[in-house]
């Protein structure tokens, strides 16, 4: 894991302290990555409750609720399967928050309408989720270790969000 992430799981974990809420992760192609990130910071059992490698699609119907038919319709990799891994995830592992990827790291996989490189992430909440698109392929390693530090801080990012949120509430 790099420096970056190790950074932004610190962001994290201060934030999930402070407001006592707790995450897991809905993890296809990053296969652990993304909750390795999330566990480098000591403590993290305050806030980690675990996570769900779901590198088939079998797990992902199963395990966090995904409708086949979408993946059916749309494959495994596209934005609105990471929308359910998160819900999925959070319902799963009785979590405040959820991450989620999904995706085609390489070398093989892709299509000419989905090629290799093609990582969809997610982030959120069962009822409310931001999704960010990783398009290039760098190579597999490199495209997981850009896909893990984007997930981490789009969280980060939607965690302050709804921290501002939080505040703005508490204020009144």
């Amino acid at each position: 894991m790099d420096f970056e992430s190790k950074i932004i799981s610190r962001e994290i974990s201060q934030i999930l302290w402070e407001i006592e809420k707790t995450v897991g992760t809905a993890e296809s192609c990053t296969g652990g990555r993304i909750a390795e990130a999330l566990i480098s910071t000591p403590g993290a059992s305050k806030y980690f409750k675990g996570g769900v490698v779901s590198y088939v699609d079998e797990i992902k119907e199963r395990l966090l609720a995904v409708d086949p038919q979408l993946i059916e319709e749309q494959t495994a990799v596209c934005e609105d399967v990471a929308r359910q891994m998160v819900a999925g995830a959070c319902k799963t592992l009785n979590t405040d928050f959820a991450i989620a990827a999904t995706g085609f790291a390489g070398p093989t996989g892709g299509t000419k309408e989905i090629p290799v490189g093609t990582i969809w992430l997610a982030c959120g909440t069962p009822e409310k989720q931001v999704t960010l698109k990783v398009e290039e392929d760098h190579g597999r390693d490199i495209n997981l270790a850009i896909a893990t530090n984007k997930a981490m801080q789009m969280f980060l990012d939607f965690l302050k969000e709804e921290i501002g949120y939080v505040e703005e509430v508490k204020k009144y």
